[in-house]
């Protein structure tokens, strides 16, 4: 059988650390920054680790193991 294709917009919004966990980009941190606060937008500086729900998915389309 083929190999499986990474997909070429997961690979670039996420990484998987060492131990497994999937890091990607905050939501809401991109537009209508006016009214959040200066602690608020300094957190979105950080990467957010993605929720457990999601993991899976993300994960299949990076081609990495369970």
């Amino acid at each position: 059988m083929p190999k499986m294709k990474t997909h070429s917009g997961a690979k670039k919004r996420f990484k998987v650390t060492a131990k497994g966990k999937v890091h990607g980009r905050h939501a809401y941190s991109s537009h209508i920054l006016e009214k959040k606060s200066p602690k608020r937008k300094r957190g979105f500086r950080k990467d957010a680790v993605i929720s457990d729900s999601d993991v899976p998915r993300i994960k299949k389309m990076l081609g990495v193991g369970k």
